[in-house]
């Protein structure tokens, strides 16, 4: 395989979307329920790297990663060999039925690699939706109680517990109901909207408080929050809100998982996201997106005994923890422990804060700069304001989707612009990209 199967360049040879997207999409809406929407409807052929091409011939500087998917970058090397072999040789047997060494690799592999000071297990399963369902359904069955309490601009999944843990209903649980039981929510650490001067231990006690007197912990099983919150808007929790809360938690009997499904394996530069947070000691992780290159897998790792409280046969499914996929999954984290790859997030992060930070200082209309490695945001606002501003994310938004750069919006306003790049995109074309973002911003 060549060092690069797509050339490492934007360029723009048609309107985006151009008439060969134009065509598939038509077809597309005669063919494809309404509820599955398309952010920008441009089809994709091919991907490398940082660069995907469109059917069109259009190449476009990716900055979501297919939302943190492709974090070793588009059709990496090692991910393409390891799934050409693997399909070759076994594609399905049913890991609770006729296992498989692969599955067991991924395990062994994650559970060297998530932070805690204790032994852990693993189990495999399709999505990050689903491998938070399980985690809550572990946490139950070790604490045998129900309660689960996540935060405020929480994003969990589609599925029917996980909208229900999440903190918008729209779009993702509306007029799907009805919602799971025993779900709580609390006010989470929002540093750039909480009162000026609240410490992230008065955050956590103003959750904790929230906790006592409206859920109770009689029946609490778990607590289940993303160490920096995805959907929500890349929101980074104060210093001393995360392990104050595990701190009450162990202290109450209550299970701490951690949703890293879009913050973890190496995209914060750190293995787990919950790596930045000192003292932030979570029982169970949630895993997915980037473990596979592009393959469908994720997993729950954590303590041993919590892991185990399950009777056998109450976890697994059909295709959870696929040969093929694992093969992926091995791949990939074969690659980050072998080094660079983390280091590579960290080196974006500088790039991309460096380059936000000047933004900010220039344009008012960008009230914050947040994130890690390479999982960052910016947060926009009406000049001199808090107020949210959807209107200018939208300019920008199609003002790089039709020059050629494709940006994610997030958050519970929809006024932030995340930055999820491929680890494997060089500095000259992520520069290319932001300078796209600014001419959008010189022009708002």
């Amino acid at each position: 395989m060549s060092e690069f199967t797509v050339a490492q360049e934007r360029k723009v040879v048609t309107s985006i979307p151009g008439p060969k997207s134009q065509a598939l999409h038509q077809r597309r809406l005669d063919a494809v329920s309404a509820g599955a929407g398309a952010a920008l409807p441009v089809y994709i052929e091919k991907a490398h790297g940082a660069i995907i091409v469109d059917a069109d011939g259009n190449h476009m500087i990716d900055l979501g990663s297919g939302i943190g998917v492709t974090t070793i970058g588009h059709t990496n090397a090692g991910v393409v060999k390891a799934v050409q072999e693997q399909v070759a040789n076994l594609t399905h047997t049913l890991f609770t039925l006729t296992p498989y060494e692969q599955y067991v690799e991924v395990c062994e592999l994650l559970n060297k690699h998530t932070p805690g000071n204790f032994k852990k297990k693993s189990v495999l399963f399709n999505s990050g939706a689903e491998a938070v369902e399980n985690a809550v359904k572990i946490a139950r069955k070790a604490t045998r109680k129900n309660g689960i309490v996540v935060f405020d601009h929480a994003y969990h999944g589609r599925t029917n517990l996980t909208f229900t843990m999440n903190f918008k209903s729209a779009p993702y649980g509306n007029g799907f109901g009805p919602t799971a039981p025993s779900i709580q929510h609390v006010p989470m650490s929002y540093p750039y909207r909480d009162p000026q001067g609240m410490t992230g231990v008065e955050a956590a006690q103003r959750s904790i408080n929230y906790i006592e007197k409206r859920v109770g912990v009689e029946d609490l099983a778990a607590i289940v929050i993303e160490p920096i919150q995805g959907e929500g808007g890349f929101i980074v929790p104060a210093e001393g809100f995360l392990k104050t809360l595990s701190d009450w938690a162990h202290a109450n009997g209550v299970i701490v998982i951690a949703d890293e499904v879009q913050a973890g394996v190496a995209r914060t530069g750190k293995w787990f996201a919950s790596e930045h947070f000192e003292g932030w000691e979570p029982d169970l992780f949630t895993i997915a997106k980037g473990i596979a290159g592009g393959m469908p897998i994720s997993a729950v790792t954590g303590r041993a005994e919590i892991m185990d409280a399950s009777h056998p046969g109450g976890l697994g499914g059909t295709f959870g923890g696929n040969p093929v996929a694992a093969a992926a999954a091995v791949s990939v984290l074969k690659e980050i422990e072998a080094g660079g790859v983390i280091e590579r997030a960290q080196e974006l992060g500088k790039l991309l804060g460096d380059r936000l930070n000047a933004l900010k200082a220039k344009y008012p209309v960008i009230g914050d700069v947040r994130g890690h490695g390479a999982m960052m945001a910016l947060e926009f606002v009406e000049p001199g304001t808090l107020n949210p501003n959807k209107d200018a994310v939208d300019k920008l938004v199609k003002h790089c989707h039709s020059n050629g750069v494709l940006i994610l919006n997030a958050g519970t306003y929809y006024n932030v612009i995340r930055f999820l790049p491929p680890l494997a995109i060089s500095d000259a074309l992520l520069n290319e990209a932001l300078d796209v973002l600014e001419e959008g911003l010189a022009a708002l």
